[in-house]
């Protein structure tokens, strides 16, 4: 790994990045084990984090999708001081007059008006519960969640009307609501799946600056699945010849800790992520950026990205093939099980409405 005065410490990108697509002006320019270490920002000025409140009028969003499994989606957060510099949400800050870069992970906004509105929306003539997603786009357990704790009301107002809901996260600091998720899971209608990308700290602290050290993920893991919820280790992203090499470990770190089931998804490279990952591959890896991006592409059809829906989530070609391989022969030696979560929608009874009663 190379590191030089220019290097931003403690972020993931190393720039603003363009958001090329709306034409805007170039910009100039606590990962928690870091922060504990004081290692976050290291010499020169510090990037700040700024929080903005935004109140939307609605918080639930609708996917449609054909290759996602869900169709319907909370964010408590846009933005994301995790600073994964592979996340595939950078590019939504483009829209906004951010930059996808620094903006992306030190300008956030938080919507603290979410689980009123997600009440609403559950109480609305005609709602059909249906499995609810936290952290399809940004983690809902970044750090400003220890302030603003959208995402533990969110998890309340589930409980409270019987509605099912899942959770995405890189942060051990889910746990903070395990007294919640633990509620949840005994009446069926909770499934929690953590990402775990390495299991090199090191690697982990300027691939995800501010997410949990990958010990702190597994053994959230483990306090999960000890609770009763069904708990998934995603091995995500992929990244070839950077974390390729922990997938076989990484599965049966979290065999031995009990987790239900395990997934893995490719390195994506939507938009102004390409750019922004090329930057960081030569500022940490100058001397494989080559062959990072050669393997990328060859999964990709030539290309850094595939947008085409399924061909997205199923990179092709010898490398690819020999990921899955891996994969099918690591669950089998960590004996996880594959089960998937059963989710219970019969539960679901709507919230007040306008002091009444809500009736179906």
């Amino acid at each position: 790994m190379k590191h030089s005065d220019s290097t931003v410490h403690g972020r993931g990108a190393q720039s603003a990045g363009v958001p090329v697509r709306f034409g805007l002006p170039t910009r100039e320019a606590d990962g928690e084990w870091l922060d504990a270490a004081g290692l976050v920002d290291g010499p020169g000025p510090k990037l700040r984090t700024t929080v903005t409140e935004e109140f939307p009028k609605t918080a639930m969003a609708r996917n449609t999708s054909p290759d996602i499994p869900f169709d319907r989606s909370l964010n408590p957060y846009r933005g994301c001081e995790h600073g994964c510099i592979y996340c595939y949400a950078r590019p939504t800050h483009a829209w906004h007059d951010l930059s996808p870069g620094l903006d992306f992970e030190t300008k956030l906004f938080a919507k603290p008006a979410a689980p009123a509105l997600l009440r609403r929306a559950f109480a609305a003539r005609g709602y059909r519960p249906a499995p609810l997603a936290l952290g399809t786009n940004t983690d809902p357990y970044q750090p400003i969640e220890a302030r603003y704790r959208i995402t533990r009301a969110v998890l309340e107002v589930c409980l409270e009307v019987g509605h099912p809901v899942t959770i995405t996260t890189k942060s051990a600091r889910v746990l903070d609501d395990l007294d919640l998720l633990r509620a949840l899971a005994q009446r069926g209608l909770t499934a929690v799946s953590i990402s775990v990308t390495s299991l090199d700290p090191r690697l982990s602290g300027i691939l995800e600056p501010r997410a949990s050290a990958p010990a702190k993920r597994l053994a959230a893991l483990e306090t999960l699945a000890k609770a009763g919820v069904h708990t998934n280790v995603s091995v995500s992203p992929i990244i070839p010849a950077i974390t390729d090499s922990f997938i076989e470990a990484t599965l049966m770190e979290a065999g031995a800790r009990g987790v239900a089931s395990a997934s893995w998804i490719m390195l994506r490279l939507p938009h102004e992520v390409a750019p922004l990952f090329r930057e960081w591959l030569e500022v940490h890896f100058p001397d494989r950026a080559a062959k990072v991006m050669g393997i990328v592409q060859s999964i990709r059809g030539g290309k850094d990205n595939d947008t085409r829906f399924f061909s997205r989530m199923k990179p092709t070609g010898v490398w690819a093939d020999l990921v899955r391989t891996r994969f099918r022969l690591g669950l089998k030696r960590a004996g996880i099980p594959q089960a998937k979560p059963l989710l219970d929608c019969s539960q679901f009874r709507p919230p007040e409405r306008d002091g009444q009663l809500a009736l179906f």
